[in-house]
């Protein structure tokens, strides 16, 4: 039977015994009708996962334990904007594969430049729920954008599909991933990105989608530091 996870408050789950969340009773209760003794896991967001036991209102911890899901090596991703509704998918699937940030960021071909309160509410709401799905130990942070040159410098590598230099798998698994918008990077930011210290590589001979290289290329990294497949 699968085991319910939902991200809770920290501290939630300090003590030993305590009610059912406000935020998650309608749905342990009313959506989902589990009954005394079911189990669930609550995480606060810090790599654990606590097993609890419904009994009436109130849940009983039953293991602490580090969350198995979450990769060791923490990979942020700086994801261009995107149009429409592109950006869900980098977020949701990015989550499943183990991207540990998000950082969007503004770039000289951007279409869209701005993102609302109410998309960025969406797409943290995204990480969380993928999260959930993946048994992730954290939800993902989604930061508001910034403009390309507040992520560029070293530990990152930026993806530009027109390098004839190394490609992401021969260099070292980066901190920090920087992907472009549909249409590429402009040369004057790779250039500004080197001169940063960040390191330019490719993925290969073919051009992937926007909303498909932060997953692709997450994996790579993730494969390397044996947090992935």
């Amino acid at each position: 039977m699968t085991t319910h996870r939902f991200f809770v408050e920290p501290g939630t789950a300090a003590q030993e015994r305590f009610p059912i969340p406000d935020v998650i009773a309608h749905q342990v209760t009313r959506v989902l009708r589990l009954r005394d003794g079911d189990e669930i896991m609550l995480l606060e967001g810090d790599g654990l996962e606590v097993r609890c036991r419904l009994d009436g209102v109130w849940l009983d911890v039953v293991s602490r334990a580090p969350a198995l899901g979450e990769p060791r090596h923490r990979l942020t991703v700086a994801q261009a904007l995107l149009k429409g509704d592109h950006l869900e998918p980098v977020v949701r699937l990015g989550t499943e594969v183990g991207i540990s940030r998000f950082e969007l960021i503004v770039t000289d071909r951007c279409v869209a430049r701005e993102v609302s309160g109410a998309r960025l509410a969406r797409l943290r709401a995204v990480a969380r729920e993928a999260a959930e799905q993946s048994e992730r130990g954290i939800v993902p942070e989604v930061v508001a954008p910034v403009l390309l040159a507040e992520v560029i410098g070293p530990g990152s590598v930026l993806l530009f599909e027109r390098t004839d230099g190394p490609r992401l798998s021969d260099v070292s698994p980066p901190e920090r991933l920087i992907i472009g918008p549909e249409g590429g990077f402009a040369p004057e930011e790779v250039a500004a990105a080197e001169r940063a210290g960040a390191v330019i590589a490719g993925l290969g001979p073919r051009i992937l989608r926007s909303a498909s290289v932060a997953v692709a290329a997450a994996a790579v990294v993730l494969s390397r530091t044996g947090d992935f497949a």
